[in-house]
């Protein structure tokens, strides 16, 4: 009986700091993203776009999508001839991720946070150069490719002055085909919130 005494004072000890803590707002944001796709231990960069949408105190329900620029490397092979050919390939990644972003306090004007997120990866070749309306026709496209689903755990800082704002997550983007493959992942923009 003392224990369950013991932590209720503590719990609603805790309780007036939680409500005490700002409510959430509608957060939109760009950003550039750094992501090391394993398989062919290929570096790649791109831009985003992000919405996080206030579902509880202190949690918001993000949804993001980003495009992955080309990213050419040369393969190598011989055909049967014995003659050595060059290839470039114009390697393209599509992700599209949902889900929970924890903020956990801070101090400072600096808030860390935690997220998982699901979604969708598509690695795709195209020779096409890099515009809007490439990235338009990949979106447009998707129902026809071979996508892989994604499990996206991270963590990172965000920082604001006023309704604009920095953050900066790094996390573990894990795509699933033919077994799962971790890849580093790095996001880095602006934000606003409403």
């Amino acid at each position: 009986m003392k224990r369950v005494a013991l932590l209720f004072l503590i719990a609603s000890g805790l309780v007036p700091a939680a409500f005490a803590q700002e409510t959430g707002n509608l957060q939109v944001g760009v950003y550039a993203d750094y992501f090391r796709l394993q398989q062919t231990k290929t570096n790649f960069a791109g831009l985003g776009a992000r919405v996080g949408i206030p579902a509880f105190r202190n949690v918001s329900l993000e949804g993001e999508m980003n495009y992955d620029y080309d990213q050419a490397f040369t393969e190598r092979f011989t055909n049967t001839t014995g003659v050595l050919i060059l290839q470039r390939s114009g390697v393209r990644l599509l992700h599209g991720m949902i889900g929970p972003k924890i903020m956990l306090g801070g101090r400072h004007g600096l808030t860390p946070f935690i997220t998982v997120k699901g979604g969708f990866m598509d690695v795709f070749f195209d020779q096409r150069p890099a515009t809007i309306g490439t990235f338009i026709s990949s979106v447009n496209n998707l129902r026809g490719s071979n996508l892989s689903g994604v499990l996206y755990p991270g963590g990172g800082l965000e920082g604001r002055l006023g309704p604009v704002g920095l953050r900066m997550d790094i996390g573990d983007e894990m795509y699933f085909n033919k077994g799962t493959h971790n890849n580093l992942r790095i996001a880095f923009g602006p934000f606003i919130r409403f």
